[in-house]
């Protein structure tokens, strides 16, 4: 049954969190915004991703915490309570029931639509849902926000994977569970379901776990995770898959030769892409399945006179929440200006001023939840030396810091700053140890100010706290 047409000045497609940043920001200047969303209006991160994730993970990190200070170590012998922990990550995930981020929809003033969207013309899309389809229009912009979507390799289609969202939501812990990615995905499902007792196989195509950061990274956090009992194997890639009453049999190929690896379960954590394949992209000149490319101002480069924009994943640009909701604030900000009653044309925009998403070039964060944790900012000294930048690398033991001595005497961790000498400025920064997550800010704010190191010498470092290692950072520069 067809709808009356609804029209909005803004519609938002997609209601996760990236989506719901850019429909608030888009309204302040009294624009009427709509959001399309299909499924639970939060999206990926509130119910399958980043906070169900880290509420698996905080058990074990706890626990580990624990043990790793005399003092506290008696009273860590147990082991996880998966029960317990399950039902943590059932309330962090609100039980999987949008209506708390409903209401706050109805009190921002925005739309809700339920259904699937398609774009069937310029500004012009129908909502579909069930039976029921509605005509809608956008009379100012279109904002694209739907996310991204798992890769599933062909070897695996026929046995039905887990998926990630399959890991964070998971009721039972697998006997047997083999996980395919060195990612951050990979790692840290094979650092909770390790924790919580399954037998984890992670299988690595490449030669290394985390790719997009420091090589050292990548080796601390895989021999934590052998040391935790979970068998990591690179080089190997799966070759054959086949299911049945006994679970999943797996034929995989790496130099040693062929080999069979039976699981109860077997996780694809292979990538993700945008999620653009059923939105009818190809009715506004667009090819169905690649990412919507923009500009620092979140507009879409391929479609004429500026009235649709991307943000988060969709783009192909940004692969983390955070920085996909710094791109809605941008993009909301954009469209509000241009549009909105009393705005102007800001097309002038100065890279770093609100109406442009500069830090996606070079100052994008990202924390990994394994133990250790991993936390980098901008450029990996490859990435700095491949820019043609005049590099420095300031390397530092965390453990030689007064504040991890605090925190444990088995504290093991690493601290790296990738310099560009010829400014004096930090350009990169990674973190590898317990509790570097909350170090990284400090370096993020250093990157995007482009603060000297002859500034940040005045920056003195609470003691002891593990930021003392900017001191030692500046000391190892020769300042």
């Amino acid at each position: 049954m067809v709808q009356q047409v609804q029209e909005f000045d803004v519609v938002v497609v997609g209601g996760g969190a990236v989506g719901e940043n850019a429909a608030d920001r888009a309204g302040r200047t009294g624009l009427s915004v709509a959001i399309v969303e299909h499924a639970l209006v939060g999206g990926e991160c509130s119910y399958w991703a980043c906070m169900p994730s880290k509420a698996l993970l905080r058990p074990g990190s706890a626990l580990a915490a624990a043990r790793a200070v005399p003092g506290a170590a008696a009273a860590g012998t147990g082991t996880v309570d998966v029960a317990a922990a399950f039902a943590r990550r059932d309330e962090v995930a609100h039980h999987w029931d949008d209506g708390s981020q409903v209401s706050w929809l109805d009190s921002a003033g925005i739309t809700l639509l339920r259904g699937h969207a398609r774009f069937t013309g310029p500004r012009a899309l129908t909502v579909t849902d069930g039976s029921e389809e509605t005509p809608v229009v956008a009379r100012r912009a279109v904002v694209l926000a739907t996310g991204s979507e798992p890769i599933v390799p062909a070897t695996l289609a026929d046995v039905r994977p887990w998926s990630s969202r399959d890991a964070t939501s998971a009721q039972h812990v697998p006997a047997r569970l083999a996980i395919l990615g060195g990612g951050v995905v990979g790692v840290e499902m094979a650092t909770a379901f390790a924790d919580f007792g399954s037998e984890v196989t992670l299988l690595v195509r490449g030669a290394r776990l985390l790719g997009g950061a420091e090589p050292f990274a990548g080796e601390l956090v895989a021999d934590a995770l052998r040391a935790a009992g979970v068998d990591v194997r690179f080089g190997t890639e799966v070759t054959g898959a086949t299911r049945d009453d006994g679970g999943v049999h797996l034929e995989l190929s790496s130099a040693d030769g062929t080999v069979r690896l039976d699981v109860t379960e077997v996780l694809a954590a292979t990538g993700r892409r945008p999620r653009t394949s059923d939105v009818g992209l190809e009715t506004i000149g667009l090819t169905p399945g690649k990412p919507a490319e923009v500009d620092d101002a979140l507009c879409v480069t391929g479609v004429e006179d500026g009235w649709l924009f991307a943000v988060g994943d969709v783009s192909g640009r940004t692969a983390t929440t955070h920085q996909g909701k710094y791109d809605a604030r941008v993009a909301g900000d954009v469209v509000a200006h241009r549009f909105g009653p009393g705005g102007g044309d800001e097309r002038d925009a100065a890279p770093w001023s609100r109406f442009r998403a500069t830090a996606d070039v070079a100052a994008v964060p990202q924390v990994v939840f394994t133990r250790p944790e991993v936390a980098w900012v901008g450029r990996s000294e490859a990435a700095a030396r491949d820019a043609g930048i005049d590099v420095q690398v300031l390397d530092y033991a965390l453990e030689d810091v007064a504040g991890a001595t605090v925190l444990s005497p088995d504290y093991r961790g690493r601290g790296r700053l990738v310099v560009d000498r010829s400014r004096g400025v930090v350009v990169g920064a990674t973190f590898v140890g317990p509790d570097v997550a909350e170090l990284l800010h400090a370096a993020t704010v250093a990157v995007v100010g482009e603060v000297p190191l002859d500034r940040l010498w005045h920056a003195v470092p609470s003691y002891p706290t593990l930021s003392e290692v900017w001191l030692r950072f500046l000391e190892t520069a020769g300042l």
